[in-house]
């Protein structure tokens, strides 16, 4: 994108979708395995140890035992928000990477004569107007 004056407002290489969208991906991984609190330390139940919590504290008639219970709910619909996030990013990226490459290749295969040979750029500024 440019200002018009000749100055690039963004520009972004291969590179940098690739190193975002690896990044995007290594954080999904961390992140679903390290803040999954719902199965943290399941039982023979299958409840994890903060869901174990909150049943025994509500089984006791104590208060916080629902809240426990409505903080997990919370914190694991936004883990999963955050989740989905990093998986779209990372997917858009690496389609957008790909979809890039196969454009500069097609790009370039439009902008050579019959023969293969590279269009002189008067040719090609013709094909840009």
């Amino acid at each position: 994108m440019t200002t018009g004056k000749g100055s690039e407002d963004l520009v972004v290489t291969q590179d940098d979708l690739g190193a975002v969208g690896h990044e995007a991906f290594v954080l999904h991984d961390r992140l679903r395995k390290g803040a999954d609190l719902a199965g943290k330390g399941a039982g023979r139940s299958g409840e994890g140890s903060t869901a174990l919590a909150a049943r025994e504290l509500s089984g006791r008639n104590l208060d916080s035992g629902g809240e426990l219970y409505n903080t997990l709910s919370v914190w694991t619909s936004q883990v999963k928000t955050v989740l989905q996030m990093c998986a779209h990013i990372s997917n858009h990226l690496d389609y957008s990477k790909k979809s890039h490459a196969s454009d500069d290749a097609h790009i370039e295969a439009v902008i050579r004569d019959r023969a293969g040979a590279a269009l002189p750029v008067s040719e090609i500024s013709k094909l840009v107007r």
